[in-house]
Order: structure tokens, then sequence, then C-alpha cells
């Protein structure tokens, strides 16, 4: 007995072999030049790094919207949605995100994370084929796999790639996963063509719009309504509060049916607190803003498209566009030199790229009324 418990001990780790395995890591991350941090950003600067793209982060309406709303209901929720946490904001914020996408019935989440999770792992089982583009968000991937899906990477944007999965595929079901505007590249989905490919093989389309709503269309109302495909069962939209909404939390808009079994099966949305008064109050301010002001989503494409072409690109989709470096230091180098400059501009390197590249990442706001210094700040730094 005493030697077999010598040997067990012999085969588990101390803990200086966790520690000494933690530095290995940062050490790696150090020589390739990827070592993050949760720096609080300085004073002053002009963001061109956050996703706050309406400038309604810190709008009156957006703030009373929150404090009226945690006076009424308090700090918190108080328990999952399916307990006690089902406040009456939750579902007058549910109908009116649906009503601005132009969906059928809305299903309000924690973070924007929790939706995707939501909407993978309780839409998606072992009889279906996910094909997902190459370059979705982390939170669909990471929904895809833990789905139990069979899980196709296809080529981005390359309809003709999903078409060939979809044709090849032995499930019964089909889920294809794309963003309507891509977070670091800032190009858009070929939506039509893929509504088109997913409905001659009977897949559910899958839409992430958190670059596009509040940004795309006349009135903010995302891509997937601009093209008029909202009402239809098969597409399912998921979005995030806290880009151009300026809260936090997210949302997946569908068919009753969808939300009704989200509700009843996403683990994401069962096991968690129900959204914060605060957080729901904040984002009905910020819809009650972008209906009186809707031009706010033509100023910030206005303004992305001057900051695509101080740093030499293509014009966006959305807000987010990104300018590839030629490594790691060079990116940071580029933030660095944008913030002696006075402008706040995001640096995106591996992991984090899709594309594997090292690159800086602006977004646009409609708040910036004048971008000339910025610009001129921007145009010497890609120059250089």
């Amino acid at each position: 007995m005493g030697r077999t418990t010598s040997a067990r001990s012999e085969r588990i780790a101390p803990v200086t072999d966790f520690l000494d395995w933690l530095a290995g890591a940062a050490a790696t991350r150090a020589e390739r030049g990827l070592v993050r941090s949760t720096a609080v950003s300085a004073p002053g600067l002009l963001d061109l790094a956050g996703n706050d793209y309406l400038g309604l982060r810190v709008h009156p309406r957006v703030i009373a919207g929150a404090v009226e709303a945690a006076t009424a209901y308090g700090g918190g929720a108080g328990a999952s949605r399916l307990v006690t946490g089902t406040l009456p904001l939750h579902g007058e914020l549910e109908a009116a995100l649906a009503t601005l996408t132009g969906s059928p019935a809305g299903l309000v989440f924690s973070t924007g994370y929790a939706a995707n999770l939501a909407v993978m792992t309780a839409l998606a089982d072992a009889d279906t084929l996910v094909v997902s583009d190459a370059h979705v968000h982390a939170s669909l991937v990471d929904g895809s796999r833990l789905s139990r899906a069979a899980v196709a990477i296809a080529r981005h944007n390359d309809v003709a790639h999903v078409r060939e999965l979809l044709g090849g595929r032995p499930q019964r079901r089909a889920v294809v996963v794309v963003e309507s505007v891509y977070s670091v590249l800032g190009d858009a989905a070929p939506l039509a063509d893929l509504v088109e490919v997913c409905r001659a093989h009977g897949a559910i389309l899958v839409i992430d719009e958190a670059h596009a709503l509040g940004v795309v269309g006349d009135r903010g109302q995302g891509m997937a309504a601009e093209l008029g495909v909202t009402d239809h069962p098969d597409i399912v939209l998921t979005l995030t509060l806290s880009k151009s909404l300026g809260s936090q939390g997210g949302a997946v808009l569908a068919h009753p049916a969808v939300r009704e079994h989200l509700v009843n099966t996403a683990r994401s949305f069962i096991y968690d607190t129900g959204l914060a008064p605060a957080a729901v109050g904040a984002a009905m301010g910020a819809l009650d803003v972008l209906a009186e002001q809707p031009e706010l989503a033509k100023v910030c494409r206005d303004n992305a498209a001057a900051l695509a072409e101080a740093c030499g690109v293509e014009q966006p989709a959305g807000a987010v566009l990104s300018r590839a470096m030629a490594g790691p230091d060079e990116a940071l180098a580029a933030v660095d030199r944008a913030r002696e400059g006075g402008i706040r501009i995001g640096c995106f390197r591996p992991p984090s790229t899709p594309d594997g590249s090292s690159r800086i990442r602006l977004t646009a706001h409609a708040d910036h009324a004048d971008l000339g210094p910025a610009l001129d700040v921007l145009r010497e730094i890609v120059g250089g």
C-alpha cells in the first residue's frame, strides 16, 4: 500500500512544476511579441480602438436609462431568467431589438459570448454539420466545438466552398455560421449568396451581427435586415449590446420556435443570471437615440471611410478596419506612435487575427466631429 501511494505521488506534478509551466508559457509569449495586459487606458486620447461606434456609451439618455432601471429593479436580476430573474424590462428590450431588425422574436443574454454559445450548442448536435467561416469570432468557434457536431471550416467568404461542404455532408442537419461584418478585416459576408446556398441545401444560417447593428442600414438595423431575410425561420441572428448600443449583454433574434428551444435547452441561458437591469435600461436608451437619430449610422460609416483612406485600405463594410503590419513588434510600435500623436488604436496579433498576421485595428465613431489631426497621424504611421 505504501509503495502504491508513493508511486502515485511521483506521477503527480508538484506546484513548482505548475509555476514553471506558467513561466515557460510567459517566456514564449514574450519571445514572440505576444504579451497582453489589462493596463488602464491613458486619458485624453482620441479613441479609435473601442467599440462604442455611435458614441452612445456616455450619452445622457443611455446613462439615464441605466440609472432608472437600476433604481426600479436593483443592481442585478437576482436569479436566472427561469427562476425569478425575468424582469418586464427584458421583454421590452427583446421586442425593441426584434422590431429594429425585423425579426419575429428575441432573447437577451448576459453577454454576446453567451448568446453565441447558446445558439451553437442548442441548434447543433451529433447529427449536424457546422460549416463555419474561417474568420468567425472565438465565441462561435467555442460554441461549435461544444456542440458535438461535426465542424467544417469554410474558406473566408468562399460561397462555392460552403456549397461544396453542404452538398457532401452525411448529416441530416446543417448550420452555416458567419459574421455579417467581420471584426478584424472589417469586410462583409456575401449574405445574399449564402442565404441562397443554405436554402438549396436545407441549412440554417447563423449571422453574427455584432459589428453591423447600429452601423449598417439607413436606420442601423443591420445587414441581414437590410437584405430583408430576418423574418425567415432558417435565419438566426446573434448580436451584442456592448458596441453600438453602448451597454453590455447579447441577444438572439429568430423564429419563436428557436427562442423557445433556447429557453429550454441553452445552458448559457438556463444557468446564467439574467441580464442586469442597468444594462437593459442603457440599451433601451441607446435604441431610443438611434430611432431619433438614424443618421448616426451613416456618420459612423463616413468616418470609417476617412480612416480607411488614411490607412491605405479599402473602405470597410461597417465601423471596423485594419492594416497588416510586418510583425507584432511593428504593430506595437505603431500603437505607441499613435499614442504619442494623441490617438488610441488597437493592435491585433496572433492568435487573435484570423489570417495569422499582426495588424493595427481602428474603429470609427459617430461622435468624432474632426478627424483631421488623427488622419495626419495615421498617414505618417502607415507611410513610415
